[in-house]
């Protein structure tokens, strides 16, 4: 979770923005799941959250505690707590009228989205805790999803038990082995 004290003043991160934002855009491609063509995991820590606050610190000019606080209200929620994962779902279409199209055939997507240590059940995540992001003729083309682990899950995948990922939408399936270098920047998560 993090606190003021966490963040950079908006002095301070004008001087240090660069450094960070490579730090940062460093760390993401560790933390990025492609599953097929359109749809991508990317999956949130302390470090891309603190990233989203400085810039919308830096974006609204804002330097008040209690400003400042409701942006953390907002964001903290995304950070694993070490029995989860955390996931931005995003369904990527370039063209407008194809991702429209997409979106009204794929109502319920994110819930079918699932990710698996070896040896143990798949894990569909609760998704959306903030706000509904679907209606009856279309879902939203981004979702926040939390994936809940067990103990045994846990310890499987600390030991070095293999990750795969995927969709079971009727509309979109997709699987994947979760490359090393994302799965052990999952396991960093894991308390």
């Amino acid at each position: 979770m993090l606190r003021h004290e966490d963040l950079y003043s908006l002095e301070q991160y004008a001087r240090l923005r660069p450094e960070f934002r490579a730090r940062v855009m460093a760390h993401k491609k560790t933390r990025l799941l492609p599953l097929g063509a359109h749809a991508t995991l990317h999956f949130e820590d302390a470090l891309t959250m603190q990233y989203q606050v400085q810039e919308m610190l830096r974006l609204e000019r804002m330097f008040e505690p209690e400003l400042i606080q409701e942006e953390l209200d907002v964001y903290n929620p995304l950070i694993p707590d070490g029995r989860n994962w955390k996931a931005t779902f995003m369904i990527e279409y370039p063209d407008e009228a194809e991702r429209r199209a997409a979106l009204s055939r794929l109502i319920g997507i994110e819930k079918t989205v699932w990710l698996q240590v070896a040896g143990c059940d798949k894990v569909y995540p609760i998704a959306n805790e903030d706000l509904e992001r679907e209606t009856e003729g279309k879902t939203a083309a981004v979702h926040f999803l939390r994936f809940e682990l067990t103990p045994p899950m846990i310890a499987a995948a600390k030991a070095g038990a293999a990750l795969r990922a995927g969709i079971d939408h009727d509309r979109y399936r997709e699987s994947v082995d979760v490359p090393e270098a994302v799965r052990a920047s999952l396991i960093a998560d894991l308390a």
